[in-house]
C-alpha cells in the first residue's frame, strides 16, 4: 500500500528514506564493505554539488566514499589505465564516473572501461543491455529511480499505458525496457514524434526526460494520470536563479492523481539508488568469488 496515495505530490524523500533503511540494514548484516570511489575530470561546481549529496548519503548509511577530483588536462589513456586499476582493487566496492567530462574525454570509452560488477552507476553499455533481458539488478540510477516511484503509487504496472517523453540512453531507453519487463506497454515519443500530446493524453503514466523547462502543460494529461519529472533545468526566478521540471507542476497537479516534484522528487531517489546498486555489487562480487 503507498505511503503517499492520499495526495497527489510524489515526493521522493520517503522513497530514499525506505531505500537507504534497506541499504543501511544489510550493512549492519555484512559488516565492512568496499569503498566507492566518485571521480570527477576538472573542477565543475554543479558536478561538486552531486558529489556531496552522493558522500552524504552514503557517511548516512556508512559506505566509505572517496572523492577523487583529476585534472581536467588528464588523458583517455591516464584515465583508463586508472579506472582498470580500480577493477583490480578487491578494496574498491564501485566506480562513479561524474559527468560533464572535458571535451577531449570519451565518455563513453570511459563508462565502458569500469568493470560491470563495478558499475553502481549502471552506465557501462554491458549493464544498459542486460535490461532487455530482464536483468535490472544495476540498471542506470535515474531510470530505475523513475520506476521506483511509479511503484510508490500502488498501481499494478502489468498493463499500464505509460508514455517515456525523452529516449536518452541513460534515461529514457532504460525507462522504456524497464517498465517493458513489468509488463508496462509503453510508447517512447522524442523529437521527432510529431504531437507528444495525442500520445501523452492517453497514458497512465507520463515520464518526462528531455530537459526542456515547463514542456508539459495540463492539456497533456489524462485526468488522475501518475506524472513523473525527471528534467532539472535553471531559470530566472524572482530571487535568482531556480530550478524547474520539465513539467508545469502547479498547473498539472490540479489533473494528475500523482505528480513528483523537482526538486524533491527523482533527484532524491537516485541518490539512494546508486547506493543499493552499490550493496548489489557487493552481492554480485562476493557470488563471483572476487570478495568473501
Amino acid at each position: 500500500m503507498s505511503t503517499v496515495a492520499d495526495t497527489r505530490l510524489l515526493p521522493g524523500k520517503p522513497v530514499r528514506a525506505r531505500i537507504l533503511s534497506e541499504v543501511s540494514a544489510y550493512l549492519n548484516q555484512v559488516g565492512r564493505i568496499g569503498k566507492l570511489v566518485s571521480i570527477s575530470i576538472g573542477n565543475v561546481p554543479e558536478v561538486a554539488v552531486y558529489v556531496r549529496n552522493q558522500a552524504r548519503a552514503a557517511s548516512a548509511v556508512g559506505v566509505p566514499f572517496d572523492q577523487q577530483l583529476w585534472d581536467r588536462s588528464i588523458s583517455q589513456e591516464v584515465c583508463q589505465s586508472l579506472i582498470r586499476e580500480m577493477n583490480d582493487d578487491p578494496d574498491v566496492l564501485g566506480i562513479i564516473l561524474q559527468r560533464p567530462v572535458p571535451d577531449h574525454i570519451n565518455v563513453r570509452a570511459l563508462q565502458a572501461a569500469i568493470h560491470p560488477l563495478k558499475d553502481v552507476e549502471g552506465m557501462n553499455p554491458a549493464s544498459i543491455g542486460n535490461i532487455v533481458y530482464n536483468d535490472v539488478a544495476m540498471a542506470p540510477c535515474t531510470a530505475a529511480a523513475a520506476v521506483e516511484l511509479i511503484r510508490e503509487t500502488g498501481l499494478t504496472m502489468a498493463g499500464l499505458e505509460v508514455v517515456m517523453v525523452g529516449h536518452s540512453e541513460i534515461v529514457g531507453k532504460p525507462v522504456a525496457m524497464m517498465l517493458m519487463a513489468e509488463g508496462a506497454t509503453v510508447t517512447v515519443c522524442h523529437h521527432m514524434t510529431r504531437s507528444v500530446a495525442m500520445h501523452s493524453r492517453r497514458a497512465d503514466v507520463v515520464v518526462v526526460a528531455v530537459g526542456k523547462a515547463h514542456l508539459i502543460g495540463p492539456d497533456m494529461i489524462k485526468p488522475g494520470a501518475v506524472v513523473i519529472d525527471i528534467g532539472i533545468n535553471h531559470v530566472p526566478g524572482p530571487d535568482g536563479p531556480m530550478v524547474v521540471g520539465d513539467v508545469q507542476t502547479d498547473a498539472v497537479k490540479e489533473v494528475a492523481g500523482w505528480i513528483t516534484p523537482v526538486p524533491g522528487g527523482v533527484g532524491l531517489v537516485t541518490v539512494a539508488i546508486l547506493l543499493r546498486n552499490a550493496i548489489r555489487a557487493h552481492q554480485q562480487q562476493r557470488a563471483a568469488g572476487w570478495i568473501r
